[in-house]
């Protein structure tokens, strides 16, 4: 049964208006806007734009309130409480915050609880984002910590068991992707959380590729710092949240300090605003926050299962139109099993980068290159593979235009002789 998504919502975002024939494929990369986003943050800007946090005049408090709002809204969004979500720059930035702020306790300065020390183990999966892997190799190379990784198979899968014979009583982190941005992969959370929990190892959830997707509740996945990113959810650049539980982020050192986050300041020592406003130091990205608050009210209003069961048909979609295609190769899971509404793939005989331009052509966006997963892709046996990745207004017809198009690439270039 089709759903109300994909096509009749395509209206709601003026990328759509001023392109109507085009086939938007690269959602994982970074999503379209729907003007209810774009109109919140121009007519915050345009009418209560003022310093947060910052006096006590009227425009101030308007401003603070527009702005802690949509905190709200983010972290409902989530089911996280106001306080256990932090703005960063984008996710890879929070990341970046939490393995500074464990690199910053491990040289003694705050919270033991996160020290890393010579001989304990940091356990990642080969395919993560970049972003999820190079701040654990700093914070090993920092502590004399070892990072340890899942391995993926032949097509970029990692297991659960896999992940299970690293974990040991020496793993003090265990960081991983919920969604992978290259197989799709949607990793089995709760699992992971309880191996965890059996060693008393910390869980980061890099969730940029499922907040936007699915309904998440991290509270109930039981994580304990969790990432994600505005613009892949229908917002602005420039934003992303960092989820972590209270107690955690209340003791977490503060990965950047200076005005606003703040109590007491003397010329030999500094005190730490609890958290969320311990990790928010200088002026914040005010008017993104607000389109970030837009951009869950959007979903929300859409209804999480809604889009999951829209995507889970996209899903479905990608797949038998990627394997329909003589001398195509999926990568990751495959048919049947369950991934997100992305599909990353190799052409036999053309460099993905050839795919890329053939398809922008037929006027299909996608992504082309190793998605920020080298290691992955290296694991494959290729530099670079091709990307659809799907979003609330994408639909059985762009499907549809993408297998078409698939289906010349080969003959266009001469690799089918």
């Amino acid at each position: 049964m089709p759903t109300a998504l994909g096509a009749p919502v395509r209206a709601d975002f003026p990328f759509f208006q001023a392109h109507p024939d085009a086939v938007y494929l690269d959602t994982g990369a970074t999503s379209q806007r729907p003007a209810a986003v774009l109109d919140a943050e121009v007519d915050f800007v345009r009418s209560d734009y003022a310093a947060v946090h910052r006096g006590s005049s009227m425009a101030t408090g308007e401003a603070t309130w527009a702005f802690e709002n949509a905190r709200e809204q983010v972290a409902g969004f989530v089911g996280a409480g106001e306080r256990e979500i932090a703005w960063a720059q984008n996710a890879t930035d929070a990341l970046n915050m939490i393995s500074l702020g464990m690199a910053d306790a491990s040289a003694g300065v705050g919270d033991d609880r996160f020290a890393l020390r010579e001989g304990d183990e940091i356990v990642v999966t080969q395919a993560e984002h970049h972003a999820n892997l190079i701040p654990w190799q700093r914070l090993a190379a920092k502590t004399g910590a070892t990072l340890r990784w899942a391995p993926v198979d032949e097509s970029g899968v990692w297991t659960i068991d896999g992940l299970r014979e690293l974990v040991s009583s020496r793993t003090r982190i265990i960081a991983f992707a919920h969604v992978s941005n290259v197989t799709g992969l949607i990793a089995p959370v709760a699992d992971i959380v309880a191996i965890a929990r059996e060693f008393g190892a910390l869980t980061v959830l890099d969730a940029c590729q499922s907040v936007p997707h699915m309904p998440v509740d991290l509270a109930d996945l039981g994580v304990d710092f969790a990432v994600f990113s505005s613009h892949k959810m229908l917002g602005p650049t420039g934003i992303g949240a960092l989820y972590g539980r209270a107690e955690l982020l209340d003791a977490l050192p503060p990965a950047r300090t200076g005005g606003s986050m703040i109590t007491v300041v003397s010329m030999e020592q500094a005190d730490f605003l609890p958290a969320p406003h311990r990790f928010e130091a200088g002026t914040q990205p005010v008017s993104q926050a607000v389109g970030f608050g837009a951009a869950a009210a959007y979903l929300q209003g859409l209804g999480m299962d809604e889009v999951f069961r829209h995507e889970h048909e996209i899903a479905s979609a990608l797949v038998e139109a990627v394997e329909s295609v003589p001398g195509v190769r999926l990568i990751g899971p495959a048919a049947g099993q369950p991934r997100a509404a992305l599909a990353s793939f190799l052409v036999d005989g053309v460099h993905a980068h050839d795919v890329g331009q053939f398809l922008d052509d037929r006027g299909i966006t996608v992504r082309t290159g190793h998605h920020c997963a080298q290691p992955l892709h290296r694991a494959l046996g290729t530099a670079a593979s091709t990307r659809a990745s799907a979003g609330v207004y994408s639909s059985a017809d762009d499907v549809e235009a993408l297998r078409v198009a698939l289906g010349d690439v080969r003959g266009f270039f001469g690799a089918d002789r």
